[in-house]
């Protein structure tokens, strides 16, 4: 810096050009006159110049000398805020006098202490939000006014990466600008974002994005009485909502369900009691018809309490070692009476060798059975029904590979992810006989199979059968 453009020469050129005027009216004036008085003159002129050059010299250098004192603590005082302006906020003055620099001094290092305190303190509330924030399972996306991403956590920033392709420009909402990461509004918030800043109130609305439900609650962020933007906060409600609806369903399935045999109940009872039947033929007709729907509500009601605890996981297993060839014989002796009744060509083929798994048999039995009812069912005279096992290699070792076909109506495409739902039907127009089924079966089927730790699949097509693939771990060390 130019020393004469610092405080400290403006100063010193002051004085200068002062003591430097006085000389001249000195020398204007005094000398003349010392001239005309005195004899000696030139010795009076030597003398005096010889004060005037030391008074000078004197004045200077306590000038400087004053000044520098002054300006050394200004400028440490400048070096010390260029540092707070740098963010080294612990600088502080270590001046020590007791005029106004002294309580400048004093004064800058309370205010470099505050400002301090106040920064430390933003920190930690912003270290503070950030970890709410990232523990929160909850989603949660801050927007300025511009539409931008200002603000998100961990499941935000997965709901930005997963709605990040949808076309913004559907919304019928142009976006001011990005942010520094890029990252605008996700179009399923803009209309939400829109009204938020039409409306200055929170918003609350479901969004259904891909086949799944986000419950989304956006609030505006004010500033001096003006909107800035917004902050919305979403969760994933898709499976609550899966709940309600399969709560809905099954009361009204089971309402359903339920009030057919009991009005035929009540309809039979009444015509029992009103003597409407004419012969005791009549009347044993009508009690057998009042007794198989009284059997098949007990049946429903039983199922409804079987697959309740299975879902639940109060219903314990009593796996052991079984031979799965014995239970398939079983079985196929049980239903052989029924087959031939119905005109129905009933194959059992079990591969050679052992078949043993560990399980529950009971419960193996009762998916067996539920299976074949299912395909009795379905299968008209004179088709053909098949039972299959076979131990192969699976992906987690030995498995046993169970297949049940027949040759039947089929089920169509569309309602094969569906069918072991509770109470879902694929034939919709089913006329409900004296072997008509309750919905549950297949669900409680589904249920075995997943407590042993198994998989179950359908393959089907309208007018070409229906056939049922499991796939059972082999009991340990076989």
């Amino acid at each position: 810096m130019n020393f004469w453009r610092t405080l400290v020469g403006k100063l010193w050129i002051t004085i200068t050009c002062l003591v430097a005027c006085v000389l001249m009216l000195m020398g204007l004036f005094l000398l003349p006159y010392i001239d005309t008085n005195f004899t000696n003159s030139g010795a009076v002129k030597r003398l005096f110049v010889i004060v005037a050059m030391i008074g000078f010299s004197l004045t200077t250098f306590f000038a400087l000398f004053l000044f520098t004192k002054i300006t050394q603590p200004m400028q440490k005082l400048i070096q010390a805020t260029d540092s707070v302006r740098k963010g080294k906020y612990d600088t502080r003055l270590s001046l020590r006098t007791s005029d106004e620099i002294g309580e400048l001094a004093i004064t800058f290092n309370h205010m470099a202490e505050e400002l301090e305190n106040t920064i430390r303190s933003l920190k930690h509330e912003k270290e503070h939000l950030s970890s709410v924030l990232r523990s929160m399972n909850d989603a949660v996306i801050t927007l300025d006014r511009e539409g931008s991403v200002i603000l998100t956590n961990p499941p935000g920033d997965q709901i930005l990466s997963m709605w990040g392709d949808f076309d913004e420009e559907d919304s019928g909402f142009e976006l001011g600008g990005k942010d520094a990461k890029g990252k605008l509004a996700p179009q399923p918030l803009l209309p939400m974002f829109r009204r938020v800043l039409d409306q200055e109130g929170d918003q609350r609305m479901n969004v259904h994005v891909m086949q799944g439900v986000w419950s989304v609650h956006m609030a505006p962020l004010s500033s001096d009485g003006e909107i800035r933007g917004a902050v919305a906060v979403l969760r994933d409600v898709t499976e609550e909502v899966r709940l309600e609806k399969m709560r809905r369903d099954f009361v009204a399935n089971v309402s359903h369900e339920i009030r057919t045999p009991l009005s035929m109940m009540q309809g039979y009872s009444e015509a029992l009691l009103d003597g409407m039947a004419s012969s005791p033929e009549e009347s044993a007709e009508l009690a057998r018809v009042i007794h198989e729907e009284s059997l098949r509500m007990g049946r429903l009601v039983h199922e409804l309490l079987d697959l309740a605890r299975m879902e639940a996981g109060h219903t314990d297993m009593e796996k052991r070692p079984i031979d799965f060839r014995e239970l398939a014989e079983r079985v196929y002796r049980k239903f052989m009476v029924r087959a031939k009744e119905n005109g129905i060509n009933l194959k059992l083929e079990l591969s050679e060798g052992p078949l043993r798994l560990e399980a529950d048999e009971d419960r193996m039995e009762q998916v067996l059975t539920n299976l074949l009812d299912n395909a009795f069912r379905h299968t008209p005279e004179g088709g053909t029904i098949g039972i299959s096992a076979a131990t192969r290699d699976g992906e987690s070792g030995k498995e046993l590979y169970i297949s049940i076909q027949d040759s039947g109506i089929g089920i169509p495409s569309d309602d094969l992810p569906f069918i072991f739902e509770r109470f879902y039907k694929a034939d919709k127009a089913r006329v409900r006989g004296e072997n008509g089924g309750t919905g549950l079966g297949l669900s409680i089927v589904k249920n075995i199979i997943d407590a042993h730790h198994g998989s179950i699949r359908a393959e089907s097509g309208v007018g070409k059968g229906t056939a049922f693939h499991i796939a059972l771990p082999v009991e340990t060390g076989q």
